[in-house]
């Protein structure tokens, strides 16, 4: 199966987060030290975030939001402008952010048009050897479909290789994670629910 990839090179997504993180620490007046210590992270890591030589995992960029008491998704929303004449419901491929996570350099593609919607959804791409780290619990709902390649899905201690074209479901709130340990690279498409609208 083909899976169009985004327009912005992963390099180029990672400099855009930068970019927003230093504008939205810019608008809430606050210094990197300043903005360390609310978000109990370095200022070290902040600094690298903010020049793009660092690729934050959700979890850091949850605690970002949170200290900013922002959307998680200003941190993303702002990597291609949107066509004023497009509806709100509509992202069109060179209008996603592709961020790399982690050290196994996962690729997190955005699909979701910006809004509040609790329904979030985007492609990941997991290169051999490449783990999900650092993923986000919570309540709500995660599921997927498997679009090329095969993964290995760790919910609450419970283990299942999956292939192209198996899907899953689970209640988010569990340990879980996603991992590649094959040789040829794997695509998911990744759908959640996140009740809290911030997020």
């Amino acid at each position: 199966m083909t899976v169009v990839k985004a327009a912005l090179p992963v390099q180029e997504g990672a400099r855009q987060v930068g970019a927003r993180l230093r504008a939205l620490r810019a608008e809430h007046g606050l210094t990197i030290l300043e903005l360390a210590a609310r978000a109990g992270l370095s200022a070290g890591l902040i600094s690298q975030i903010e020049r793009g030589t660092s690729n934050p995992s959700m979890k850091t960029i949850q605690r970002l939001r949170t200290a900013l008491g922002v959307n998680i998704w200003e941190f993303f929303g702002e990597a291609a402008a949107a066509d004023e004449a497009e509806p709100g419901f509509v992202r069109r491929p060179g209008q996603r952010a592709r961020i790399l996570v982690g050290r196994t350099q996962l690729v997190k593609e955005l699909l979701s048009p910006r809004g509040d919607s609790p329904l979030r959804f985007m492609l990941i791409t997991l290169p051999p050897g490449g783990v999900s780290e650092d993923v986000l619990v919570g309540r709500g709902e995660k599921g997927g479909y498997v679009l090329s390649g095969r993964v290995e899905l760790t919910v609450n201690g419970r283990r299942s290789q999956l292939a192209e074209g198996d899907s899953f479901q689970f209640e988010s709130h569990q340990p879980h994670q996603l991992a590649n340990p094959f040789e040829e690279e794997a695509v998911v498409f990744w759908i959640m629910t996140v009740p809290d609208s911030h997020l």
